[in-house]
């Protein structure tokens, strides 16, 4: 139980990475607001974790609306009376396209849930985490931008992962005074169903060919890795196990970028 009398805020909260580390949260003894878009999504999360005799409430909001994102925070805060660790896991693939066929509405769309999504979170969930005393705030990106530009026209879904990680470090300096730590966590081929809101179009004109040796994941032979995985790393990043960690992208994806960067 290390986050014993901790409260969470977990965006994305609906499946995958997010809901993973919803449910391992709740397990490790916080309280967790799961953040979705979609209302019976976040419900049924929310619903998981009290049966198993967890606590959370649901909270329905899009990471790009700044109201919204100010109205979920602010009745976080004010049903657990404080606000500890945020998780800001929301976020799409968009449309990989090339460059001059990716028009400025889907370069738009990438931006506002991904980058402007962090943003907000983190920008409406800051000042409680200082009243707190403190905490810990993680952002999924991705081994995309950071590692692997080999991904034919993933340009808008790459530079929001790029400026996701250069804000961890911009923050993990700015906020170490106020005793909060902020860290990456970079995934790469993962069981979730980031794919069902991606739209790829025409991406071969943008391919670079190239040859890998047999296995897209090294470490488990092509195999993805899990969410749960994912929200193990995320529990230690959010427990006290992780300290003196701050500013740092940890890449999480069995040497998958290390192959194919």
């Amino acid at each position: 139980m290390e986050l014993n009398g901790k409260v969470a805020l977990v965006t994305g909260a609906g499946s995958g990475i997010g809901k993973a580390a919803a449910v391992l949260f709740a397990r490790a003894g916080a309280s967790v607001g799961v953040l979705s878009h979609t209302d019976d999504e976040i419900r049924k999360t929310a619903e998981e974790i009290t049966r198993a005799g967890g606590k959370a409430i649901p909270l329905v909001a899009d990471v790009g609306d700044d109201a919204a994102m100010k109205k979920a925070v602010q009745r976080l805060a004010q049903e657990y009376g404080r606000l500890d660790i945020v998780f800001a896991n929301a976020g799409i693939n968009g449309v990989w396209a090339p460059i001059d066929e990716l028009t400025p509405e889907e370069w738009d769309r990438t931006i506002n849930t991904n980058l402007r999504g962090t943003y907000l979170t983190l920008h409406h969930a800051v000042p409680h985490l200082k009243k707190a005393g403190g905490g810990s705030i993680l952002v999924t990106a991705s081994i995309n931008g950071t590692r692997v530009f080999s991904n034919a026209g993933a340009t808008a879904y790459s530079c929001t992962k790029a400026a996701q990680v250069a804000m961890v470090k911009m923050l993990a300096l700015e906020l170490a005074k106020h005793r909060i730590r902020v860290n990456a966590i970079c995934p790469g081929m993962i069981d979730t169903d980031i794919q069902d809101n991606t739209q790829s179009r025409n991406t071969e004109k943008a391919e670079e060919p190239a040859e890998y040796p047999k296995g897209e994941v090294p470490l488990t032979g092509g195999k993805a890795g899990s969410s749960d995985d994912v929200a193990e790393l995320a529990l230690f990043l959010a427990s006290d196990r992780s300290k003196h960690i701050t500013g740092t992208p940890v890449w999480i994806d069995g040497a998958e970028s290390l192959l194919i960067g």
